[in-house]
């Protein structure tokens, strides 16, 4: 199976799929999710989904999507939402609910060729989308000590961020980095400095903060959200699910302020202007039943926010003379 999707009813629940509506699904990868959404659109309804990757093109082409007139797959990053539904048809302020799962499918991280798992070997590669011209290896190869130190902390949040860093360094100097089991080898050096500290965890963390920086995952989040919001209706509905600490905190700050650090902005006369009313005041988790048949599920964090009417701002303060 190409991917399981987390919280997939509560999800689509969640979006409130009225039959007429216009709906995105911004991360289509094995379709679970878009499935279920076209399921309950009636004639006149459309559903838009979004991927980079040639696997969700290729998945977008078997039923039932293909053929349906209430479908589009577009194969663009959904960073470049709001041109790319511009370009169907789409105008800002019109879209019913957008639906975002974030990070990486199983279908990626079990294709030993993509390299996003350190439990396979191959090449060393990360690319979400296989056009982009910069791989993982390309980044450990080429990047300052410095940067690779940086990379490691802030997408990783790795304890020995700078002796892992020396000694990608190190290792390149009498060979490049090409294979997954190139970094695992250097993982391993590196985890000696740190006392009771699980393998597996660690090579995870490794292994995500280099994807995160490979596809630029949080720039892209916050560009989606962007425009996400100029998209939707009022009374819209979006819906991201997200696996890890940063891209959960970026969602958070942006349901709450409209913005990426989620700091509430004001207007000349002190009025607090927030672009979402938020559904869920703590993100939904999956239940111990769905992680027993998904374990990929665990770390999943879904939010749901409502877009306000755009004349309904806050008032903290009264309006001056």
């Amino acid at each position: 199976m190409y991917h399981v999707p987390a919280l997939m009813t509560e999800a689509v629940e969640a979006l409130q799929v009225r039959p007429q509506g216009v709906y995105v699904d911004a991360t289509f990868g094995g379709g679970g999710h878009a499935r279920a959404i076209l399921a309950r659109l009636g004639q006149g309804g459309r559903l838009l989904a979004f991927d980079q990757d040639e696997q969700a093109e290729a998945n977008a082409q078997q039923a039932p999507f293909a053929g349906h007139v209430g479908f589009q797959f577009i194969r663009a990053n959904f960073r470049h939402l709001k041109r790319h539904l511009r370009a169907w048809g789409v105008l800002p302020g019109t879209v019913d609910g957008i639906l975002a799962d974030l990070g990486v499918s199983s279908h990626q991280l079990d294709t030993a060729g993509r390299g996003f798992s350190f439990r396979f070997e191959g090449p060393l590669d990360m690319r979400m989308n296989p056009g982009e011209e910069r791989t993982a290896a390309d980044w450990l190869n080429e990047s300052t000590e410095a940067e690779l130190q940086d990379l490691f902390s802030r997408y990783g949040e790795v304890r020995n961020a700078r002796t892992l860093a020396r000694a990608c360094v190190q290792f390149r100097e009498s060979t490049p980095f090409r294979t997954t089991n190139d970094l695992v080898r250097v993982c391993d050096q590196a985890l000696k400095s740190l006392k009771g500290m699980d393998r597996a965890r660690y090579l995870a963390q490794v292994f995500q903060a280099l994807r995160i920086a490979v596809n630029d995952e949080l720039g892209a989040l916050q560009d989606f959200l962007r425009d996400a919001t100029e998209m939707l209706r009022p009374a819209g509905r979006l819906v991201v699910i997200s696996y890890h600490s940063l891209e959960d905190r970026l969602v958070k700050n942006w349901l709450k302020a409209g913005n990426a650090e989620g700091t509430p902005q004001s207007d000349f006369y002190g009025n607090i202007r927030r672009p979402f009313e938020v559904v869920t005041r703590k993100p939904i988790e999956p239940t111990e039943a769905e992680i027993q048949q998904n374990p990929r599920a665990r770390s999943a964090k879904m939010r749901v926010a409502e877009k306000r009417e755009a004349a309904q701002p806050e008032y903290d303060n009264e309006p001056g003379p």
